[in-house]
């Protein structure tokens, strides 16, 4: 049998769990398909022939080229580029409809993908490796270019992280409701005293590629620099409640735009997520609320 024929297909029975890997650190399904891609790229640039766990040699790889491109996106601090055109031989006549998009983010969950986002590179490719797909940190320390004790450490720093905002969202929306109108009041008044106020001091603003694209920064960390970027703005935002929770959009003349997720812990708002692709707002639960009646 062609042996080109017999690598390809042995990289097929393994794209379901490289996609997995590279969606789960990267959040998107086009920029996963790109590193999956670029793996299958490595993969013939390589001879395999000493491989004895190829599954376990992609896994490797696709983490890699993950790594790589998250470091390129917090350098630039904006989202990586299109996806490249290219595409694997073994991928030739590939379609993908939006149905498995949303399978995808629900298997993965889309409240740990908004955590995740909040980590440094290394400590994401560590978490992810080790947390979610069993890799021992022997293995993972050459990938985040770290011993395995400090691999060790990376992943633990993330897990307390992880499950640090999982736990800590206030459930009362009452209390919730009061954070984000000080807020908002604060950001159209141009209060950065008053913004600071109700800001973690680690809170981290994160955009999604639409809204970098509509002027915002992709990722922006600590009160001062978030309460910096916010001094002024909000004016034509609205109160919302956003799948559930207190968070805010902006509808200039009725058109959703942007959504914007805060998640707030003993009385600070931890994390801001812009929302803009426009499949992402659809997928939303969202409902106006009024300022004053709380309907």
């Amino acid at each position: 049998m062609d042996e080109k024929k017999v690598l390809a297909d042995r990289f097929e029975a393994n794209r379901g769990h490289l996609l997995g890997v590279a969606y789960r650190m990267l959040g998107s399904r086009s920029e996963a398909e790109d590193a999956v891609q670029e793996a299958w790229v490595r993969l013939n640039r390589t001879d395999t022939g000493d491989v004895d766990n190829l599954g376990g040699w992609l896994t490797t790889v696709t983490a890699r080229v993950c790594l790589d491109m998250l470091r390129s996106r917090k350098s630039r601090r904006e989202e990586p580029l299109e996806a490249r055109t290219s595409e694997p031989a073994a991928d030739a006549g590939r379609s993908y409809e939006p149905e498995q998009e949303t399978l995808l983010a629900d298997s993965v969950g889309l409240a740990l993908l908004v955590v995740l986002q909040t980590l440094a590179p290394a400590e994401r490719v560590a978490f992810v490796l080790h947390d979610i797909f069993d890799l021992p940190f022997e293995e993972i320390a050459p990938v985040v270019g770290r011993s395995a004790t400090a691999a060790r450490q990376l992943a633990s720093r993330a897990r307390r992280r992880v499950r640090g905002t999982q736990a800590a969202p206030d459930p009362d929306r009452s209390r919730q409701r009061e954070v984000v109108e000080a807020f908002l009041a604060a950001s159209r008044g141009g209060d950065f005293d008053a913004l600071l106020a109700v800001l973690d001091p680690d809170v981290v603003f994160r955009a999604d590629r639409t809204a970098a694209q509509l002027g915002a920064a992709a990722e922006i960390r600590g009160a001062a620099a978030v309460a910096a970027t916010f001094r002024g703005r909000a004016q034509g935002a609205l109160v919302a409640l956003v799948d559930g929770a207190v968070g805010l959009l902006v509808a200039p003349g009725g058109q959703l735009r942007v959504v914007v997720r805060l998640t707030i812990a003993d009385g600070k708002i931890v994390a801001i997520d812009a929302v803009a692709d426009p499949e992402s707002l659809g997928r939303l639960d969202l409902a106006v609320l009024d300022w004053k009646t709380g309907a």
